[in-house]
């Protein structure tokens, strides 16, 4: 799945739970919050191979 397709899932998915939040803004706090993730995963990834060659 591509990250347009997971961040609609979830944005999909945010706005069944909060009907009255506005979609733009729903997609915008998911957006932040998929690419936020994905840096702390790319850092822990990178931390561990930096350790793993240390």
């Amino acid at each position: 799945m591509s990250d347009d397709e997971n961040i609609s899932a979830w944005t999909e998915r945010l706005l069944r739970e909060a009907p009255a939040l506005p979609p733009e803004q729903a997609r915008s706090f998911v957006y932040d919050l998929y690419f936020a993730a994905q840096r702390a995963l790319d850092k822990e990834e990178w931390e561990a191979d930096f350790e793993r060659d240390e």
